[in-house]
């Protein structure tokens, strides 16, 4: 299901998402209001993707939004002002919730914005992000509550961790050769994005 957001004090403008035609939405997904979906990007049944509280959400090429996942942001605008502490950055633009390219969401992950995710993450079942930042090439294992924190490049969380102070995040380990889980999502990209191109060869629609 792809449909405008509606229009109310928090978001006063109706949005058409935009969707590469490269993508693949299932129809049992839902894509709403103001979002923008790159390139080969597979959002897989019973995902959720709401651009109609806080707005913008961006998704970079490549990424996968898997079965479960929601992604959705607190308000980021108020009257036709914007609510500044709810919004991320990325190369002077603003968004509500902004995932890099080649980024696996796992099955019923929860990105709240403000949000953000860097390129070639990796975010394991079940995890929330929220308030938070996970730099480029990090792997946040299953299970993980990141609140208020900012997980620099090239780090892992190990399963089940909760992290809310950023001293931290700071002392996460880094992603080193001995990793078991170093090459995790290139394979998860793969498979996503040739599940994406599939599906869009038999137009299941």
């Amino acid at each position: 299901m792809i449909h405008k957001n509606v229009i109310t004090d928090f978001c006063t403008r109706e949005y058409i998402p935009q969707i590469h035609q490269s993508a693949f939405i299932h129809p049992l997904s839902a894509v709403i209001g103001h979002t923008f979906i790159g390139k080969r990007v597979m959002v897989c049944p019973f995902a959720s993707v709401r651009g109609d509280e806080g707005q913008p959400i961006s998704i970079g090429d490549e990424s996968n939004v898997q079965d479960g996942v929601i992604i959705h942001a607190l308000e980021t605008e108020h009257n036709g002002k914007p609510v500044e502490t709810n919004l991320v950055v990325h190369k002077a633009k603003k968004y509500a919730v902004y995932v890099g390219k080649r980024v696996s969401l796992a099955h019923q992950v929860q990105i709240h914005g403000p949000a953000y995710v860097g390129d070639d993450s990796f975010i394991g079942m079940q995890t929330l992000v929220f308030r938070s930042k996970v730099g480029s090439s990090c792997v946040i294992e299953p299970g993980c509550i990141l609140m208020g924190v900012s997980v620099p490049d090239g780090r892992y969380v190990s399963a089940g961790s909760v992290l809310r102070s950023q001293k931290d995040a700071d002392a996460l380990p880094e992603i080193t050769d001995s990793y078991p889980l170093k090459d995790l999502n290139k394979g998860v990209v793969h498979v996503n994005t040739s599940l994406a191109d599939g599906y869009n060869r038999i137009n299941i629609s």
